[in-house]
C-alpha cells in the first residue's frame, strides 16, 4: 500500500452522510480511503461496505472532541498505511438546529459545535501533520458552509447561531494553516458541499442534493493540482458565495 494514496475522511460512520460519500468517492478514484468515526462498529461495516465493491478502505474509531482519539487515529494511520495524502475533515455538530437568534442559543450547544467543529478538526491536523508533511503533495480540507456568510451580511435571521459560528472560526483557522503551510506544498481549503440530504429525520428538502452528488466538491479540494489553490471557501470548485 505504500505507493497508494491515503485520505483520511473523519465523520464517516453514517451510510447516508457525506463523509462516507467522500470516502467512497476518493476511493473510486484510487485513494485507500481512512473511515474515521465515533461508533466504531458502525465506521468498519461501511469500510467492508467499499471492500465489497472492489475499493481500498478500512476504519477506524475517532472521537475528534478527544485529543488522545485523535492522535491513536494517526498512529493507526501511520501503521496502516504509512502515508496521509489528504486530510478531510468532515466531522460536525449542529446542536442548534432549530434556534434562529444568537439570543436564543443555548450556550452547551454552542460549546459543543466549537468542540466538534472548530477544535476537533484542529486536534486532528496536528495530530496528522507529520504524516501530511512526509507526504509528496498533501491536502487538507475543511467541511464548512455557507452559514458563515450569514455572520457578517445579516444583522437578523441567524439560523444555528453556534453552528454558524462555529463554521466562521473554521474558515478562519482554514485560512491560517493555509497560511502557516504555504511554503509546504500542503493545500488548505474549506469547502461547502450544498445542502445535502443526509438527514431525513429532520426533513430534508425536496432540492437537496444527494451526498454522492455534493462529495464531488470536497473530493475536488482533497486532489487538487500542484499549484492549486489555498486557504480560500470553495463550492464546486468555485469561490463561494459571499
Amino acid at each position: 500500500m505504500n505507493e497508494t494514496q491515503v485520505a483520511l475522511v473523519t465523520g464517516a460512520s453514517r451510510p447516508q452522510g457525506l463523509g462516507f460519500a467522500v470516502a467512497r468517492e476518493l476511493a473510486t478514484r484510487g485513494y485507500h480511503a481512512v473511515l474515521a468515526g465515533r461508533d466504531l462498529d458502525r465506521t468498519r461495516a461501511l469500510a467492508e461496505k467499499l471492500v465489497a465493491e472492489g475499493l481500498s478502505a478500512d476504519a477506524v474509531r475517532l472521537d475528534v472532541t478527544d485529543p488522545a482519539d485523535a492522535v491513536a487515529c494517526a498512529e493507526h494511520v501511520r501503521t496502516t498505511a504509512g502515508r496521509l495524502d489528504a486530510l478531510v475533515n468532515n466531522a460536525a455538530a449542529m446542536p442548534d438546529f432549530t434556534t434562529t437568534s444568537v439570543l436564543d442559543v443555548d450556550l452547551a450547544e454552542a460549546r459543543t459545535a466549537y468542540a466538534v467543529d472548530v477544535l476537533g478538526a484542529w486536534a486532528v491536523v496536528q495530530a496528522c501533520l507529520p504524516l501530511l508533511r512526509a507526504a509528496p503533495a498533501a491536502r487538507i480540507v475543511t467541511v464548512s458552509s455557507v452559514a458563515v456568510t450569514q455572520i457578517s451580511g445579516s444583522a437578523r435571521g441567524v439560523r444555528s447561531p453556534g453552528y454558524s459560528l462555529a463554521k466562521y472560526a473554521l474558515n478562519a483557522l482554514t485560512a491560517s494553516l493555509a497560511a502557516v503551510l504555504r511554503d509546504t506544498g500542503i493545500l488548505v481549503n474549506a469547502v461547502d458541499p450544498g445542502s445535502v440530504a443526509t438527514h431525513p429525520e429532520r426533513g430534508d428538502d425536496a432540492d437537496d442534493r444527494s451526498p454522492a452528488e455534493a462529495a464531488l466538491g470536497v473530493a475536488w479540494a482533497a486532489t487538487l493540482p500542484a499549484g492549486g489553490p489555498t486557504g480560500g471557501f470553495f463550492l464546486d470548485g468555485r469561490p463561494a458565495p459571499g
